[in-house]
């Protein structure tokens, strides 16, 4: 017999005592492959994440465009339909009027001026972007009876005529703006941003030559064409006030039957993934010459506003209101 204690038994960690005994513990081998498994898992997760991320971000910035376009879209088209309404029974005669159209190229414009006024051209001006004009008469006493809106949602009385002005201008931030221009119920005029993030807006004017008009066009041209044919035409009056009188009549912005607009806007940084730069033609046409704003090569933009979500909109509006 042995009177003593009874001898423990010596194991090693991570090793059975002796074949068939439970496990004490996990070897480094062992270890190590978990940690690489589990390695593995959380980089796959991550890239999953990263991508899901990547996805949702370029959706949301595609959301946001569609969106923001259409509302410019459709707040151009009714200004632009409302555009040269005059109230008859006001007996004002519309053949002396200002037109209800009026653009240039490649301008914007101070937040606070007076309509055209204070127009300033590149490199002030956002990428060649356009100015668009929609001049058009109130209806009611006051400051109205609510049928007749301004751009920004204003009622406007048959005592002032109302404008609504399209421009890019640039914001606090630095961010592109297409602003809806106008004059206020006290006289001042204001502006209004309606959608960021704009690269270009682009305009053309369908000019309806036909002599009795049909009110089809036959020629889009931009403001600085328009422009042109005006300056080559003969006016009648032997003083400067009867020739402006008889342009304001003559004038070939009230021959406009249709405006054709194109708007290109981008997302937020990093709104796309990496791409071949994409180069956009407004109107899908080439570039009207000296009028290069129509063109938009991403290649071209500074670096920060390449990899961005872009969207095209295009839309042709025809006039309601001829000009007399």
């Amino acid at each position: 017999m042995n009177g003593g204690a009874p001898r423990a038994t010596q194991r090693t960690i991570g090793r059975p005592a002796c074949p068939g005994s439970p496990q004490a513990g996990v070897g480094l081998p062992e270890m190590l492959v978990a940690l690489g498994l589990g390695l593995a898992v959380t980089l796959a997760a991550s890239a999953m994440l990263l991508l899901a991320n990547r996805d949702f971000v370029h959706h949301a910035a595609n959301t946001r465009l569609d969106d923001g376009g259409r509302y410019a879209l459709e707040l151009i088209a009714r200004a632009v339909r409302q555009a040269a309404w005059s109230d008859l029974e006001s007996g004002a005669p519309p053949a002396d009027g200002d037109a209800g159209i009026g653009g240039l190229d490649n301008r914007t414009l101070p937040r606070m001026g007076a309509g055209f006024g204070g127009a300033l051209a590149a490199p002030d001006a956002v990428r060649g972007s356009d100015v668009l004009a929609v001049h058009f008469g109130g209806l009611g006493s006051g400051s109205g009876d609510g049928s007749v809106v301004d751009c920004a949602g204003f009622a406007v009385g048959g005592g002032e005529p109302g404008w609504s002005i399209f421009y890019v201008g640039v914001a606090d931030d630095g961010e592109t703006e297409l602003r809806c221009k106008y004059r206020a119920q006290s006289g001042n005029w204001n502006a209004d941003a309606i959608v960021r993030g704009v690269d270009s807006f682009q305009v053309l004017y369908g000019i309806d030559t036909g002599d009795p008009r049909d009110g089809i066009a036959d020629r889009y041209l931009n403001a600085s064409a328009v422009r042109a044919l005006d300056a080559g035409m003969a006016l009648e009056g032997a003083t400067p006030a009867e020739q402006a009188q008889d342009l304001r009549r003559k004038t070939h912005w009230k021959r406009v039957a249709t405006v054709r607009v194109a708007l290109l806007l981008h997302g937020e940084a990093r709104s796309r993934a990496g791409a071949p730069p994409v180069r956009y033609q407004l109107f899908g046409t080439p570039a009207e010459a000296g009028d290069p704003g129509t063109v938009v090569d991403e290649a071209t933009l500074p670096v920060a506003l390449r990899l961005r979500a872009r969207r095209l909109f295009e839309q042709s509006v025809q006039l309601r209101n001829q000009d007399g």
